[in-house]
């Protein structure tokens, strides 16, 4: 009986880690237990899938954009990346908003700056064709907590913040295995890269000219992934990356997912095909059917 009873609680162990498996995979998340897997996931190779980025985390109708639920629904179609914006509020809390005001995306108006937590957490969030949901704005410590064993979370930081804040917040939440930070200048990445050493950056580089001083300024090369533009760049800035271990990301958002949307998935094959490795997207329904 005690056999059985061994055997039995085997078996029950064996389908709990099956189902859990298989509800992981049906929700298309990423889990990485530390920044060394992050820095492997998103290390070049040429047997390396391509990457979905969910730009303001893939807005569609009745999804706003950064918004934990809209992140949700867009990891229905890929296990991408979600891409989202970091703004302060009058209180200093650290939010999720792309615009300077509340205007176009919430049923409120004014600069977000103006508003304390409080204060915002009373409005409603409106997708991209002006209709009210019934999401509010999350806060970055909330959009971290929800990212852990889902996804890798790319954060846009705004002028109002700093990068002593994010890095806190960063560190606080644990949150290093799963997160990179967009920076705009080599300045800026070499300022995160001191404050922590661990953190994924995400850099600008659009000619062999600018991978060539990103290389140079002794930020780790483990560390970084490297935006060329909403244009493709040529073929030797993604061999220079490659060779560096490097993922480019390319943005399609705008005239490239255009394309796309008269010519269909062949579009971002061929940026695939040319050498993109993350494609940055507003059309995560189409650009998640490469990954099939």
């Amino acid at each position: 009986m005690q056999k059985k009873n061994q055997l039995l609680g085997l078996l029950l162990f064996i389908v709990l880690v099956i189902t859990s498996q298989i509800a992981c995979q049906s929700n298309n998340y990423i889990a990485l237990k530390d920044t060394e897997s992050l820095q492997e996931y998103l290390h070049w190779s040429p047997d390396k899938s391509p990457i979905i980025s969910a730009h303001r985390g893939g807005p569609m109708t009745g999804f706003p954009e950064n918004c934990i639920e809209t992140f949700e629904n867009a990891m229905k179609y890929a296990p991408c990346m979600i891409e989202c914006d970091v703004a302060k509020t009058r209180d200093s809390v650290l939010v999720m908003m792309h615009d300077n005001t509340l205007n176009r995306t919430t049923t409120s108006i004014g600069k977000i700056g103006d508003y304390s937590l409080a204060e915002l957490k009373k409005i409603y969030l409106k997708d991209n064709e002006g209709n009210v949901t019934e999401y509010k704005i999350p806060t970055l410590g909330e959009v971290l907590e929800w990212g852990r064993n889902k996804t890798i979370v790319q954060l846009d930081i705004k002028r109002s913040v700093s990068a002593e804040e994010i890095v806190k917040i960063i560190k606080e939440k644990n949150a290093e295995s799963y997160t990179i930070v967009i920076t705009y200048s080599i300045e800026d990445a070499r300022r995160y890269h001191q404050l922590n050493p661990n953190i994924v950056l995400s850099v600008s580089a659009r000619s062999r000219d600018g991978v060539q001083r990103l290389l140079d300024s002794g930020i780790n090369p483990d560390c970084l992934v490297v935006f060329t533009g909403v244009y493709e760049p040529s073929v030797d800035v993604y061999d220079m990356l490659h060779e560096n271990g490097i993922m480019a990301i390319l943005g399609t958002m705008g005239n490239l997912d255009r394309k796309a949307a008269k010519n269909g998935i062949k579009v971002y094959k061929e940026l695939v095909e040319n050498g993109a490795d993350i494609l940055a997207t507003d059309n995560i329904e189409l650009a998640s059917k490469i990954l099939e």
